[in-house]
């Protein structure tokens, strides 16, 4: 690497599709962003943005048969911008891997051993480590020399004591097939958590936070100075909060009613559980915006959808406060969470007595700024703070490969 690479590609890579962004590390500034998706069909759709030159979007569609097919489509986007992957300003490639089990708890350079930890991985994410894993091997074979570095949705995770991350099975099947909770959407956590203690003018390892990453997927975090203590996803991002379309907690025992009365397999409980269930299951729409759309004409299975939902979210508020035993803010992001003010203004409603309470006012301003949403006199402050996982993993990527 030379003195003059201050430049990351930060790549997610999903089972049909790519999200990237090329980010300056002298600044944070984004040069470009783009997204590949419907890899592997006939109307594959590359829509790249050159944010340094200024430039409009760019979108082309046509068949994009593999991963492969897409990296190299995305490096003909970024040379046409004179930002190429040839470029001696490039200083490494970050990569999203959604599990690192226990090995790897920190951002990793990736070799032939790491990949291979990274594949062994692949039962407990068999929908996202494999994706991942094309990736890598992908950008690898198009950059051999530059440094690919792995950035682990479960990294942050990896402090929370065993207490917290054991479940309550018997020991030795456990640890026989690495059963325990890893938690997920670590990088967006990590960095709310460290955003919200700014916004607060205090060091993060001053405060208590309870983050919470409401997109399609929704997870709860309680990070206490700065370490995550405890967290809603478990071994899969099955666990948790009530998401779009998966359950979140669930007694157990429903999977084997379903197989025995119901006659279900495994494959059609586990759709059930992670596609056909949160809030698709409960009215038929996973977007907040049209559910609450239809609470405003008044539908009822809609309302029920949300009361739902905002229940959940209450118990977890209140099961991390006890956790933490102090609480200085709660942090609302991601796409329901920095966007759906009725969802932030339900979930703290009458939490009055815990020091928690939102002014309607402040929480009906929109802005990509961090920003507190409580009145002056709450004792624990509500803040929404728009998460940003690729700068995140820049920022770990860039720090590894300059240590």
């Amino acid at each position: 690497m030379t003195a003059t690479a201050t430049r990351v590609l930060v790549l997610n890579s999903g089972s049909s599709s790519v999200k990237y962004q090329l980010i300056d590390m002298n600044d944070g500034t984004r040069l470009a962003v783009g997204l590949v998706e419907r890899i592997g069909e006939q109307t594959s759709r590359l829509a790249h943005t050159p944010l340094a030159a200024g430039g409009d979007k760019r979108e082309t569609e046509g068949a994009i048969a593999d991963h492969d097919a897409a990296l190299k489509a995305v490096a003909a986007e970024l040379a046409a911008d004179g930002l190429g992957l040839d470029s001696p300003q490039l200083a490494a490639i970050g990569h999203r891997v959604v599990h690192g089990g226990l090995k790897f708890t920190e951002p990793t350079v990736i070799d032939d051993a790491v990949l291979k930890e990274i594949e062994r991985l692949v039962p407990v994410a068999p929908l996202h480590n494999p994706a991942n894993i094309t990736g890598i091997r992908t950008a690898q074979a198009m950059r051999p020399d530059l440094p690919q570095v792995a950035v682990f949705d479960t990294a942050f995770h990896a402090t929370m004591p065993e207490y917290a991350a054991r479940y309550a099975i018997d020991v030795e099947t456990a640890d026989a097939h690495r059963i325990r909770r890893y938690g997920f959407h670590g990088t967006s956590h990590a960095y709310v958590s460290r955003k919200t203690a700014a916004l607060l003018g205090k060091d993060p390892s001053e405060v208590n936070v309870i983050v919470l990453h409401l997109g399609n997927g929704a997870s709860a975090s309680a990070v206490a100075g700065g370490r995550c203590v405890d967290t809603s996803m478990g071994l899969t991002p099955l666990e948790g909060l009530v998401m779009g379309t998966r359950s979140g907690d669930i007694d157990p025992a429903v999977t084997f009613h379903l197989k025995r009365v119901a006659g279900m397999s495994t494959d059609e409980i586990d759709a059930l559980l992670n596609k056909k269930s949160g809030l698709i299951g409960l009215c038929g729409d996973n977007d907040m915006r049209e559910i609450r759309r239809r609470i405003d004409e008044g539908d009822e299975r809609a309302r029920l959808a949300f009361d739902i939902y905002i229940h959940r979210l209450k118990k977890y508020i209140g099961a991390y406060s006890a956790v933490l035993g102090r609480v200085d803010a709660v942090a609302f992001t991601a796409g329901v969470g920095e966007n759906a003010a009725p969802v932030r203004e339900a979930a703290v409603a009458g939490l009055e007595e815990m020091g928690m309470a939102v002014d309607a006012s402040l929480n009906a301003v929109r802005s990509d700024e961090p920003r507190l949403i409580s009145p002056e006199y709450a004792r624990v402050a509500v803040a929404v703070v728009p998460t940003d996982e690729e700068l995140e993993i820049a920022q770990q990527t860039y720090a590894l490969v300059n240590a």
